[in-house]
């Protein structure tokens, strides 16, 4: 293994661990949106919206990520609908992710005790009074080990954006290796860079959980 050529490297990869970091960012915060809304969308039973749910749940978190980038990517165009690879990379995992998401809080919200909702009808609060007061606030802290594991999922699978060609860590790794057939190197830094973003990111879940376990989370 060679360290003057890691270092030579070095530039790209900072480059490609930046917008690893960037695109799985905004990937994440979009999932738990449109996962969260989806969630309380058949929680409530929302009439026509709680189907349309279910159908994306299910239509999205059985397709693979894989054939989701291309469709966006390749087969959109032939329609008209141009976006560049990173939209396409983000808009992919956002919409993969939300399924996940969107079981996750699901799972949070049926732990919630019935009693609790009967109480809160039985007090007249509405069903956005419901979502503030009852659903959300124990719903949420209720969500968070399978919301940790759906964000810790989402990083890893940015590996796939590779197939159409967003300069992440994974393409990155795999141009060099096919320009110089230094695949030692490159690899190893490969494996460096997602250990750095993912080992500190799975600390920090695992302590929220911990906090959220003990019913301490948020006191300070």
């Amino acid at each position: 293994m060679s360290w003057e050529v890691i270092q030579r490297a070095l530039p790209l990869f900072e480059k490609a661990f930046v917008l690893t970091l960037r695109l799985s960012a905004v990937s994440v915060v979009l999932a738990t949106l449109l996962g969260l809304v989806l969630a309380l969308l058949r929680e409530y039973r929302v009439p026509v919206l709680a189907q349309i749910s279910t159908v994306f749940q299910e239509l999205f978190r059985n397709t693979p990520l894989l054939i989701q980038l291309f469709f966006l990517y390749y087969g959109l165009p032939s329609i008209g609908v141009k976006w560049s690879a990173e939209t396409c990379a983000v808009v992919g995992m956002s919409i993969l992710g939300a399924a996940y998401m969107c079981g996750a809080f699901e799972g949070g919200f049926t732990g919630i005790p019935r009693v609790q909702n009967e109480s809160a009808r039985a007090l007249g609060l509405s069903p956005l009074q419901m979502i503030r007061h009852v659903t959300l606030p124990q719903g949420l802290t209720r969500s968070v080990p399978a919301v940790a594991a759906n964000v810790i999922f989402m990083v890893k699978e940015t590996s796939v954006f590779t197939v159409i060609a967003v300069p992440e860590l994974t393409n990155t790794a795999r141009d060099l290796i096919g320009m110089y057939y230094r695949s030692d190197e490159y690899l190893f830094m490969l494996v460096v860079a997602y250990a750095i973003i993912l080992i500190p990111l799975s600390v920090i879940l695992t302590l929220i959980e911990r906090r959220v376990r003990r019913g301490t989370f948020g006191d300070n």
